[in-house]
């Protein structure tokens, strides 16, 4: 039985022209359980997919928001092109992407920009952002400050959610996984099944899908039974219920 704080927080990552087939297929998922998950849009996903040049996948991320799915903007490119690390950035880093932390070096203006360029083209499509996730969660604490004076209600890292209004840090542990090679996929399966055992109490708790999670078979069936384990014990909730 849930408790009556505890919420279940449901987002699908990397939504991009260029990842439509996966992430119509999460969004499958997650409806045949009558989840309604939010949507993390990537502007111009690797400089070579922008949302303005799809008008089809404009259309269908407006209607998913028509039926209540909170968008929130994911970076501006999501990749770190042209964006050098240093040992510190390596280290916070490690084993955690594959180059795509694109937030992970940027200082507070740089960041800005990005986050503004990233709304202005979000909003040119018809969306209305409503937060603000960095890639792999990897950014300085300055990115959740630019987040919050462009205007945004919250953002994240992988540890807590920033509810800018109103200044909570609230702890939220997140369910992800990998499925980029098998050792990775394997691993988070394991961390899925940790996260039940040891945080399950968790009043706020947080399943992020990503693609890339149905390219493996033991990601793709776990994530289905932690969605229906999840679900079977809170009910669904949302970030602006925050």
């Amino acid at each position: 039985m849930s408790g009556p704080q505890q919420r279940l927080l449901v987002t699908i990552h990397d939504v991009t022209p260029a990842l439509m087939p996966a992430v119509e297929a999460l969004w499958g998922l997650c409806a045949a359980r009558g989840v309604l998950p939010g949507l993390l849009v990537i502007p111009d996903w690797h400089g070579v997919s922008p949302v303005e040049s799809d008008p089809a996948f404009g259309a269908w991320v407006r209607s998913r928001a028509g039926e209540g799915a909170e968008i929130f903007l994911h970076g501006e490119r999501h990749d770190e092109q042209g964006l050098p690390r240093t040992w510190r950035d390596e280290l916070r880093a490690f084993a955690r992407t594959n180059r795509e932390g694109e937030f992970l070096t940027l200082g507070y203006d740089a960041a800005r920009a990005r986050i503004e360029r990233g709304l202005a083209r979000l909003r040119g499509i018809g969306l209305s952002p409503c937060g603000f996730v960095p890639p792999a969660w990897l950014a300085r604490p300055a990115t959740h400050e630019a987040a919050k004076d462009a205007g945004l209600g919250v953002s994240e890292d992988d540890g807590a959610i920033f509810v800018h209004r109103s200044g909570a840090r609230l702890a939220s542990p997140v369910v992800r996984w990998s499925g980029r090679t098998s050792f990775r996929a394997f691993a988070s399966v394991a961390g899925a099944r940790a996260r039940w055992t040891l945080q399950r109490r968790s009043p706020v708790m947080r399943i992020a899908l990503h693609p890339g999670d149905l390219a493996h078979t033991a990601t793709a069936r776990s994530v289905e039974r932690s969605l229906d384990a999840w679900l079977a014990e809170r009910p669904q909730g949302f970030y602006r219920q925050l």
